[in-house]
């Protein structure tokens, strides 16, 4: 595994300072919006990436094994006044500088996958490419939060290469089963619905189903564990491998045009 090293951010213009603002014209107003959402792109390209490789991955396992362990990917993007709000709620300085260095979950990637072995694999292949570089992980799954809720959460920091330059982006990656992320889906659905003030009696609900998700990995697991996924072993080496016959089949088969 790489070394984890920290982040360090890119120098940019600091927006305008508070004690400036009574002079700010609609020019300036204009100006600080396309610099933020310039800066957002930058998030979005990050996603791009990190979902690219994701998917190459498990397309390379749909070519080369018997079994994927990537189920789904999702992403997220937040939004310039969701993280405006944490800016203020955090009470960092108010400037691009100090989100890029602060705010590490504006771009958000989750890989949903069928079993608890599968979360360290893919874990390992993520953090082991080399462009990636890990900066902070947190195991919410052998720490589980006293809620119930599972994950796996990975910040890594990824090149994205512009026009003009080339940056290189945090990205909020979340790895985590089928069942913790149906569980998760549902205590943000009633967390939300209840704008946090979720009655004693439904999050005594949601701790006992998080057991029973739990339970429920740990016995897919087991049978999982029964099953052999194998690699399927090449016949030959690929650099010597001789194509004369597929060759053959190729320029001889039946209605195919001569020239």
């Amino acid at each position: 595994m790489k070394h984890v090293r920290a982040w360090q951010p890119i120098p940019h213009a600091d927006d305008v300072s508070p004690a400036d603002m009574g002079r700010v014209t609609i020019d300036d107003v204009r100006a600080l919006r396309e610099q933020f959402l310039d800066f957002m792109l930058g998030y979005k390209f990050a996603i791009d990436e990190i979902t690219t490789k994701i998917n190459i991955l498990r397309e390379d396992f749909n070519s080369t094994h018997e079994y994927n362990p990537i189920e789904h990917v999702g992403s997220r993007l937040k939004s310039p006044e969701s993280v405006l709000e944490k800016v203020q709620r955090k009470n960092y300085a108010m400037n691009l500088a100090s989100i890029r260095e602060n705010v590490l979950d504006i771009a958000g990637v989750r890989v949903v996958c069928s079993f608890i072995s599968d979360i360290a694999q893919i874990r390992d292949m993520l953090v082991g490419q080399e462009d990636i570089t890990l900066l902070e992980e947190r195991d919410y799954i052998t720490h589980r939060k006293p809620n119930g809720y599972q994950s796996l959460h990975l910040i890594v920091s990824i090149p994205v290469f512009r026009s003009n330059r080339t940056e290189r982006m945090p990205v909020e990656i979340q790895i985590r089963t089928i069942a913790m992320d149906f569980w998760a889906s549902l205590e943000h659905k009633i967390y939300y619905k209840y704008r946090g003030e979720v009655p004693p009696n439904l999050r005594t609900d949601l701790t006992q189903a998080a057991e029973v998700a739990a339970q429920l990995d740990e016995k897919m697991e087991a049978l999982h564990r029964q099953v052999d996924h194998t690699t399927r072993p090449p016949t030959t080496s690929l650099d010597t491998l001789d194509l004369s016959t597929l060759y053959n089949s190729l320029t001889t088969s039946p209605g195919r045009p001569t020239t």
